[in-house]
């Protein structure tokens, strides 16, 4: 089902961007050859549409009515924080995870809050005086790709079910966008189209085009063929294409069949839970970064029964299993876990029993890739308004990422008409949970 969200805007509207290239990425060869050194990597769950945080990690039982909502606060494994009664599995596992609940931004809207969650830069207005809200600036896939590079055969960063439209690679370019999985992982014959040679194309046929696609090449190189210059370094992407489509260890790292059925089962056989087996599954093969686009936590009507029946019992699940698969494997110290959607909800419960957006105060939770665990950093207000002490923002998120995956948050980047321009935007590391 393509549900939409608030303002119209369908799920499949938002997946592709025109620069993601031949297959939904592109790498530089020089990239190919050489990664930098860093083995930390992200994932990204991106709760698309905004969490209700005041009924899932901040609950507010002292409240009155109106704003404290139908929901208990519950006990976890950390003495002194509790989370809603309905994420009863990751509450056994507090410890492994933090949360900022000081947490907020100045804007409640889909579109530039979903920029500026991803990117830590809140998009700029256009000439017509309107915001540009989607891929103005590289999310953070596109800056582990663009810093990191790959490792091995595998990409350095996947989008999965989809592509959000601000999951793009900016001025960064088609080489460091995503691979786009553009799949259900939950389907019962799942499998990523991009990894398919067109049916229509036998093998054979597949490799005498990339032979002849290397000789044209040749003749541009040579001057025999006019070719437009800014397409010179095409070869090296395609090349790339073919490689992944004829790689055992890329098709390896997708095929979640391999994976016990126990396993998926304790994921949960849904769309977020397969998502997180996934991306476990890709970045104990060798992906950097996985950003994960679950729809739709947009919840302006039924909010409580919606979470209830819906939302959080698959994310509990996913969560949960995520984070005690990452620990089992090993893969939790140098794993980042990054849990958020571009805002909030409106403390406040409208008349459809519903919560509106909210970006002056919501609560951020990661884990792993260094952070530590069980603490609970900051506080809102009696209503869960606005922060009552120590507000974080989209600029602190994005330095203590960066920060985590082994890229320096002071570091520059070079626009394409070679002006320097900071990778983090006067962000602050959140040293408390270093």
């Amino acid at each position: 089902m393509d549900r939409k969200l608030c303002d119209g805007q369908s799920r499949r509207d938002l997946i592709r961007l025109g620069a993601a290239g031949l297959f939904g990425f592109q790498w530089p060869l020089a990239r190919l050859l050489a990664a930098k050194n860093s083995e930390c990597n992200l994932i990204f769950l991106f709760l698309h549409g905004g969490m209700s945080t005041i009924d899932t990690f901040d609950l507010k039982p002292d409240a009155p009515a109106e704003y404290r909502g139908e929901f208990k606060p519950a006990a976890t494994n950390v003495p002194g924080i509790q989370i809603s009664e309905h994420l009863p599995i990751l509450a056994r596992q507090m410890d492994q995870f933090s949360l900022i609940r000081s947490f907020r931004h100045h804007n409640s809207d889909h579109g530039p809050a979903d920029h500026y969650m991803v990117t830590g830069y809140f998009p700029q207005a256009g000439f017509n005086g309107g915001i540009i809200p989607n891929n103005q600036r590289p999310c953070f896939g596109s800056m582990v790709a663009g810093k990191l590079g790959p490792r091995g055969a595998v990409p350095p960063f996947v989008c999965l079910p989809k592509m959000h439209a601000s999951f793009g690679s900016a001025f960064l370019g088609p080489a460091n966008s995503p691979f786009i999985v553009d799949a259900d992982p939950n389907a019962p014959l799942f499998e990523v189209p991009d990894l398919e040679p067109p049916m229509e194309i036998r093998a054979d046929r597949l490799e005498n085009r990339k032979s002849l696609m290397g000789k044209i090449d040749r003749f541009r190189k040579r001057g025999e063929v006019r070719a437009n210059p800014a397409a010179g370094g095409v070869a090296a992407y395609q090349d790339k294409a073919f490689e992944l489509m004829t790689s055992l260890a890329t098709r390896a790292a997708f095929n979640l069949s391999a994976e016990k059925d126990s396993l998926r089962d304790e994921y949960g056989r849904n769309t977020l839970g397969q998502s997180c087996l996934l991306a476990r599954r890709l970045v104990e093969k060798g992906v950097r970064c996985v950003m994960v686009d679950h729809s739709n936590w947009d919840t302006h009507d039924k909010n409580f029964q919606t979470l209830k029946r819906e939302l959080l019992p698959a994310f509990d699940k996913g969560v949960a299993a995520l984070f005690r698969d990452l620990k089992a494997r090993g893969l939790l110290d140098n794993t980042l876990v990054v849990m958020t959607g571009e805002f909030g909800r409106t403390p406040k419960i409208n008349a459809n029993a519903g919560r509106d957006h909210w970006g002056p105060g919501f609560t951020v939770a990661l884990g792993g890739g260094g952070i530590k665990g069980g603490i609970a950093l900051g506080k809102t207000d009696a209503k869960g308004e606005r922060p009552a002490a120590d507000p974080y923002g989209p600029e602190d998120l994005a330095a203590t990422i960066c920060h985590c995956v082994g890229i320096n948050p002071n570091d520059e980047w070079i626009m394409p008409d070679g002006r320097p321009t900071m990778i983090v935007n006067q962000g602050r590391k959140i040293e408390e949970l270093l």
